[in-house]
């Protein structure tokens, strides 16, 4: 059972949530995805150029072109998440599915310290954006690639995003290791809980 499946189970709700998950190209979008996901979802993956339904298989992982879009369903919860590329040339695509998304999930490549900047620019512009900008969404945080030696910690990645200006929404980082998987059930946790949060307010 993937870690949705699980929150699905928690919430106890017949609720589509629709979470984008963004961020540069390489920060690790697609191996977190299949982590969290069922091991039997299938995975829709979209382009400008093709559409085509297939079994995703977390070994085999190859850079997100254009953006797929990953579908879970439980007896309780439905889940579509948005996985964007982070490649520059795709990026603007983002602002399109800025008014389905209820949550999203950003992340961050920890090692690379030089396109940290760029990083910081496209959440800044996310958050100015006037589909995110006056909701309350909730935003997870994941500062990745934790096992690469020199990567900085989560609270340093805080500090250069300066995550503590985001006064408006609620938001947590995890320090995570995609590939092993660690770090990401603590930011499952609290994504379920915010997204319990909003349900039961509405």
């Amino acid at each position: 059972m993937g870690l949705f499946d699980k929150l699905a189970g928690w919430l106890g709700l017949k609720k589509e949530v629709n979470v984008l998950c963004l961020g540069l190209d390489n920060s690790g979008k697609t191996t977190i995805i299949n982590r969290l996901k069922p091991s039997n979802a299938t995975h829709l993956c979209t382009s400008k150029l093709f559409t085509v339904i297939f079994q995703a298989q977390a070994q085999d992982i190859v850079p997100t072109i254009g953006f797929s879009i990953e579908k879970f369903k439980t007896s309780s919860l439905s889940f579509t998440v948005f996985d964007m590329s982070g490649q520059g040339r795709y990026r603007n695509l983002w602002e399109h599915y800025y008014k389905e998304g209820q949550a999203i999930i950003f992340v961050i490549d920890s090692a690379d310290k030089l396109r940290m900047v760029v990083a910081k620019e496209e959440l800044d512009t996310l958050l100015n954006h006037p589909d995110i900008k006056h909701r309350r969404i909730p935003i997870l945080f994941f500062a990745n690639k934790m096992d690469v030696r020199d990567a900085l910690s989560s609270v340093k990645v805080s500090q250069l995003l300066c995550l503590e200006n985001i006064k408006d929404k609620p938001w947590h980082i995890c320090a995570t290791d995609a590939l092993k998987g660690e770090g990401l059930q603590e930011g499952v946790d609290w994504l379920q809980g915010r997204i319990k949060v909003k349900c039961f307010s509405l």
